[in-house]
């Protein structure tokens, strides 16, 4: 008997909920094959089957809270042998025609077998048509998704363990030209660093003056997260303004023969993880984090990117970006970016992060304030680049602004140290030389 427990689920994230149960008690089981799916308040974890067998218990019901190492069921690995045998009279019993004559047979093999009545009254024609039926195995997300987009899953390779199809397969399959799309209204393109396309709202009955629709546990989860980040922290932001001209100019420049020569499409996001690392390391404070009545002071930055995706707001991390160049951080922001729309992103992805940055501009935000990440105590708030009239040495000129700002934990970063990290962070996009100067 093999136990099926609760793997883990990433830096300290010790319970999750069970969403899907997608083997029922007494099914058979081979190994990769998704026994249950459980969402976290960051990714869907997919509990894998890693032996042969038939899955004789589940101990916890759709909708229950579990931790790591809990047992969600047992696999009987004898009854795997067994089986077939079973199985082996109704595939008989199923055979066409042809093969029970052949069977009959076969202990006067010297015989050529000839019509008779039995086999001339057999209906043929209602046995031929009848196509070899493969199992299509598919994640709970994937079987979703391709319901959604009218997608035959048989007709998608699984790149899942075992030729699961995944989430990810689904989407690639769509992107690909293969199936029709669900219909959807016009949005933003993905961004890295900001918002992929927002999930499509469920069509509305006609006539329906309102609908209900129950929260995912993500969802929920997310909500939970959100508000434990106003109550747990002394939430303030402040803001600025800065001039894009410089680094616009820049960009016109070299974005061309950036793609060209290393595939890397340059947004302005890299600009500010590379400005906002620096401005960290003059203000080490923005970048810690409160552990008790302790502060620990992180001597890295593992950047965190706010991501829309379909499932909710998610914030992969690039790791070490303190220590990375341009062209570097504009890679693996594009990197992650990727993985989230393809539903790919790992627990390594999502945790770790100790500093975040969220991009509200893709969408045409020309203002917010940001809610922190907690754990962590600061988040730099991005927006709409737009051309307004500025007092630029005693003239007015009309010039690319975008506001920013920083929300952050009151109770470790004192007001002056938030401006002057902001401040900083401006200096640096307004002049982006400096930033070749550490």
């Amino acid at each position: 008997m093999t136990s099926i427990k609760v793997p883990p689920l990433g830096e300290s994230i010790v319970e999750a909920t069970v969403s899907r149960w997608m083997k029922k008690e007494g099914d058979q089981v081979s190994p990769g094959d998704t026994l249950v799916e459980l969402e976290t308040d960051k990714i869907t974890v997919e509990v894998p089957a890693m032996s042969r067998g038939v899955l004789t218990k589940r101990l916890h019901a759709e909708g229950d809270v579990v931790k790591v190492d809990d047992l969600l069921g047992e696999i009987d690995e004898s009854a795997a042998a067994a089986a077939p045998k079973r199985e082996a009279p109704a595939a008989s019993s199923a055979a066409t025609p042809q093969r029970a004559s052949a069977s009959s047979t076969a202990s006067s093999p010297a015989q050529p077998p000839s019509p008779s009545p039995a086999k001339a009254a057999a209906p043929a024609p209602t046995k031929a048509p009848e196509p070899a039926k493969t199992e299509v195995r598919a994640s709970p997300a994937a079987e979703r998704l391709a319901a959604q987009q009218n997608i035959d899953l048989a007709s998608v390779s699984g790149t899942g363990r075992g030729g699961v199809v995944s989430k990810a397969d689904v989407i690639e399959q769509s992107h690909d030209g293969l199936a029709p799309a669900p219909a959807r209204s016009p949005t933003p393109p993905a961004q890295p660093g900001g918002a992929p396309h927002a999930p499509t709202s469920p069509p509305v009955p006609a006539g329906a003056r309102e609908t209900r629709e129950k929260m995912s546990t993500r969802r929920k989860r997310i909500a939970e997260h959100l508000l434990e980040s106003q109550h747990a922290t002394a939430h303030l932001t402040t803001f600025n303004e800065i001039d894009m001209s410089a680094v616009e100019a820049l960009r016109a420049r070299i974005k061309e023969r950036i793609e060209k020569e290393h595939g890397v499409k340059l947004s302005v996001m890299p600009f500010f993880v590379k400005a906002a690392c620096m401005a960290l390391k003059a203000y080490p404070a923005v970048n810690a984090q409160l552990d008790g009545d302790s502060i620990v002071y992180h001597h890295y930055v593992n950047m965190g990117i706010a991501v829309a995706s379909d499932a909710g707001l998610v914030v992969p991390s690039v790791k070490d970006a303190d220590r990375k160049g341009l062209l570097d951080i504009a890679r693996d922001i594009g990197a992650v970016a990727k993985k989230a729309r393809d539903g790919k992103l790992t627990m390594e992805d999502l945790t770790g992060g100790t500093f975040t940055i969220t991009n509200g501009g893709v969408f045409g935000s020309l203002v917010s304030t940001p809610i922190l990440n907690y754990p962590q105590v600061g988040i730099l708030g991005l927006h709409k680049i737009q051309e307004r009239p500025v007092a630029i040495a005693g003239k007015v000129e009309i010039r690319p602004m975008m506001y920013v700002a920083l929300s952050y934990d009151h109770r470790i970063i004192d007001g002056q140290q938030a401006v002057l990290y902001l401040v900083r962070v401006k200096e640096l996009m307004e002049d982006p030389a400096t930033m070749l100067v550490e």
